[in-house]
């Protein structure tokens, strides 16, 4: 049974953002800061620069993620994301992506997580509007995932 909390079915998965000093082990000792509460990061992007790097993250249990932040005094943002499984990697991209610009939504940035228990490739996408984007997507035979379906 997973150890994160219930939510009600539906509720959209979030992705916490946090600046990091871009130095060496600094990555590290987050996810180790993690891994110790027996969270699991299940999609990761960086995106650095010469001083810091901002990383996105997609855990198992978000709520205890917010309250290791808030003690810890991490600074961090949160945003409602689209997770959608892709069957195929390369035709299921591009329908994926076909079906968000024929519906008119865009998509900020995506970036793949770890592979679902079920064995499902994911897709993590912060969209202009992620419930019709989601809705959207759902619609066209996609298997939305919510964060009950990320508790792991």
């Amino acid at each position: 049974m997973p150890d994160c909390e219930v939510k009600p079915p539906g509720t959209l998965p979030i992705q916490f953002a946090v600046m990091l000093k871009n130095r060496a082990g600094a990555l590290s000792s987050l996810v180790r800061l993690l891994r110790s509460e027996n969270i699991d990061v299940i999609g990761l992007s960086v995106q650095d620069s010469r001083d810091a790097a901002v990383v996105r993250l997609v855990v198992s249990d978000p709520d205890n993620t917010m309250r290791i932040f808030m003690e810890k005094g991490i600074p961090h943002t949160t945003s409602e994301i689209a997770v959608i499984a892709l069957n195929e990697s390369g035709r299921g991209l591009a329908r994926a992506l076909d079906v968000l610009r024929a519906a008119e939504t865009n998509l900020d940035f995506a970036y793949s997580l770890m592979p679902h228990p079920e064995g499902k490739s994911l897709m993590a996408m912060h969209l202009e509007d992620t419930q019709f984007g989601m809705s959207v997507l759902h619609k066209s035979g996609f298997r939305v995932f919510y964060e009950e379906d990320l508790c792991r």
